[in-house]
């Protein structure tokens, strides 16, 4: 082992305590993972996480920054062991890709232009504590293991979440999960002492100026948090040493590059203006081609790089300085203007909702399908959430952007756009109690010029009334560009591909007429000031208002109900002790009412019972289920059917397993001598309740009484009596009709009983 390793290995650990805001946290590095680059453990409250960076030793060719950024949930952490087959954990869940870009995001932009050596930062949470999130915490960990790490970039990091108190308006920043349950605010923040550049929200209907408000005390939290690394850097440095900064080769500037393509201003700005994306940019690819010619093969072999960064570069400060200089985009729109929009609700047949929504050159069309509440989406992750009843897909096929691309499994990006739509609509989803269905939502972007993201947001919203589902209050949403060149600042709405990424700001922003319900920013501008976003949130609300207009010209309301082709879906509740009764011996009677209607059956242990089912076939299955559990009344009439004899009377069947006795005595008008003489099994006679005994048993009496037939008695010798003889009497001692009458008794006595 070389000396370094050796000085690593010896390294004296650190641990820094501290409290902040009413919650207690610790970094710690020194003892795990000490031959990555840089470590760090950070605790909140008993959640543990260590977070490792390790940087290449040899730069990468490439001209874009190499940084990958992992979350990996390990189960002990929480003491369950995974489910599936392997028993091991797998692919990430959806959860640990998000948390996994909330760490990127604010670290990408902090390294120096340049750096081009493979970065990988990996979070592990150790234990998960169920009541303090692991995620925010982990950006201030990372930011600690590249500082004890001697890599350069622009640190101290912290990212913080705040949640308010909506009834003392109070901010919490890190809440617990409990106080996040009762939150009207979810926004979370990541940046340095002085500049946010990362920021996620979600939120019930929260006014800009609140959300400003939010944002300026998150603000001063990171800073807060940033002091605090800063504290434990220090005691690294009086433990450990000086930390040495790693020496590492940037990409620096050619000068003799950048002013050969650069000399291509003109033409570079005369091929962006061009309001059709594919035109545009076959335009912009020739000239670059073109300015690569100029090039001889050796210097083109020699500086690659740096032509392909300088074009690149061109290709910004034209875009730049036409929107800063001129007012005007390459689409030759105003700083405020929306791209031309198109609403088509109800657009595919048979679906239970769907709408197509086009901004531009973004299209997304987005699908509805609603189903029972079992089929919610149950959750693995180390987290306390068991899962989720409204859920938004979003996919992004590569025939969106003209281009060629691997099919399958969702990438990160997809998972993030999905994500920010459900965030945005899940504020003004109805409870399962005034809609008790499971709702899913895919949108499937069919072309993309930015903010797909916002179109899959107002889609959806389409797709959601189209479908019959209650909305409190349709969304719309709107992506915020930014560009500050030449000391001048131009807050561009409804920004396309090229602004978001030749841009200073990507900031997205949903919501209601009441308010906004998402948010999510990536910010490059160091000079972004409280009176900026004030300006973005203004310019936001005015143009969600028009797309909003628009929507609602097109579907004023949601539809009154779900269309024929979803399923209804009815909520009963029986009593607990009549479960039982309804699925039946090993289920045979909950299959029998499905497979007889089509219907699908779910029954709570609290004796509600969910039935779904596509026309009648719902109401069909719960007429059969009600009439299970049903227990006849006193004064109720029925037609029954007979469906067992005996001497004192007929059993008659009033509902499915539900019989009640009429007495011989009650089957026909006069003397009946035997039950059979009037009735038959099979037959079906209109009777009415006339006595419930305390066990629940029931006495009938017919309404439609025959006239009893012709008396015929028989002898002891079962000879009919002949007729005008005199009936046998019964004497003293003489117990031949009580013993005939024994069994009748005996039966009779059993029913009682």
């Amino acid at each position: 082992m070389g000396q370094a390793g050796s000085e690593r290995q010896h390294m004296t650990k650190v641990t820094h305590e501290f409290d902040l805001f009413g919650k207690h946290y610790a970094l710690e590095s020194g003892e795990l993972a000490k031959q990555a680059t840089g470590a760090c453990v950070v605790r909140q409250g008993d959640s543990e996480v260590l977070v490792t960076a390790v940087v290449s030793k040899e730069r990468k060719d490439f001209d874009f920054f190499p940084l990958t950024v992992d979350f990996i949930e390990k189960m002990y952490a929480v003491g369950r062991i995974p489910g599936g087959y392997l028993k091991r954990e797998a692919r990430p869940s959806e959860k640990a890709t998000l948390t996994a870009r909330m760490i990127d995001r604010p670290l990408r932009p902090s390294f120096p232009d340049g750096f081009r050596n493979e970065v990988q930062v990996v979070a592990m949470p150790l234990v998960a504590d169920q009541e303090d999130p692991v995620d925010t915490v982990c950006v201030m960990a990372a930011s600690a293991a590249l500082t004890v790490g001697g890599v350069p970039f622009e640190g101290p990091l912290a990212c913080v979440r705040i949640g308010r108190d909506p009834e003392t308006g109070e901010y919490i920043v890190n809440p617990t999960y409990e106080e996040r349950d009762v939150s009207d605010l979810d926004l979370e923040l990541a940046g340095t002492s002085t500049f946010i550049s990362m920021l996620e929200a979600s939120g019930d209907e929260v006014s800009e100026e609140d959300m400003l408000d939010a944002m300026a005390f998150g603000q001063e939290a990171i800073a807060a948090f940033c002091a605090e690394q800063q504290a434990f850097i220090d005691a690294w440095v009086e433990a450990n040493g000086p930390i040495e900064p790693k020496s590492y080769e940037l990409d620096e500037p050619n000068t003799e590059v950048h002013d050969r393509v650069f000399a291509h201003y003109g033409e570079m700005e005369a091929a962006l203006k061009d309001a059709d994306k594919q035109s545009r940019m076959a335009k912009v690819a020739a000239l670059k081609e073109l300015v690569k010619g100029e090039f001889t093969e050796e210097e083109r072999d020699a500086w690659h790089r740096a032509i392909n960064v300088e074009l690149k570069g061109l290709e910004k400060h034209a875009m730049r300085e036409m929107v800063v200089e001129t007012g005007e985009r390459v689409d030759g729109r105003t700083a405020t203007e929306i791209r031309p929009l198109m609403v088509k609700p109800d657009y595919l047949p048979l679906v239970h909702g769907s709408g197509l929504f086009q901004r531009g050159q973004t299209q997304v069309l987005s699908v509805c399908t609603l189903g029972m509440l079992n089929e919610w989406q149950r959750l693995d992750t180390i987290e306390p959430v068991d899962g989720k009843r409204y859920i938004h897909h979003y996919n992004f096929p590569p025939f969106c952007t003209g281009e060629t691309g691997r099919m399958g499994a969702p990438k990160r990006r997809e998972i993030g756009h999905g994500n920010l739509a459900e965030r945005a609509l899940l504020p003004v989803i109805p409870n399962e109690d005034d809609f008790p269905y499971t709702i899913r939502v895919v949108s499937e972007v069919m072309e993309s010029n930015g903010s797909s993201s916002m179109a899959s947001t107002c889609g959806s919203t389409l797709a959601l009334m189209d479908a019959g589902v209650p909305l409190k209050r349709p969304v719309s949403g709107i992506a915020m560009g930014l560009i500050q060149e030449n000391g001048k600042t131009v807050v561009l709405s409804d920004i396309q591909g090229l602004e978001d990424f030749l841009g200073d700001m990507d900031f997205k922003v949903t919501g209601t007429e009441r308010g906004i319900t998402a948010m999510q920013m990536d910010n490059k501008a160091t000079g972004l000031t409280p009176e900026i976003l004030a300006q973005a949130l203004r310019q936001a609300k005015e143009g969600r208002a028009y797309i909003l207009d628009a929507m609602l010209d097109a579907i004023p309301e949601p539809r009154t109900q779900p269309k024929e082709t979803a399923p209804q879906i009815i909520s009963l509740t029986i009593p607990t002790d009549k479960i039982r009764d309804v699925i039946g011996s090993g289920g045979k009677v909950i299959r029998g009412i499905q497979d007889d209607t089509g219907a699908t059956i779910d029954i709570q242990e609290d004796g509600t019972v969910f039935i779904a089912g596509v026309g009648g076939a719902g109401e069909e299955a719960a007429e059969r289920i009600r009439a299970i559990v049903k227990v006849p009344e006193l004064g109720e009439e029925y037609v029954g059917r007979v469906v067992g004899i005996q001497p004192f009377g007929a059993f008659v069947e009033l509902l499915p397993g539900k019989d009640g006795l009429l007495h011989i005595s009650r089957v026909a008008k006069g003397r009946v001598e035997r039950v059979e003489d009037v009735l038959n099994v099979g037959d079906e006679v209109k009777v009415k309740v006339i006595e419930v005994d305390e066990k629940g048993k029931v006495s009938l009496d017919r309404l439609d009484k025959p006239e009893a037939p012709a008396s015929e008695s028989k002898g002891h010798s079962g000879n009919r009596r002949r007729e005008g003889s005199k009936p046998r009497t019964r004497k003293p001692g003489d117990h031949g009709n009580a013993q005939e009458q024994a069994p009748a008794r005996k039966l009779r006595r059993h029913h009682e009983n």
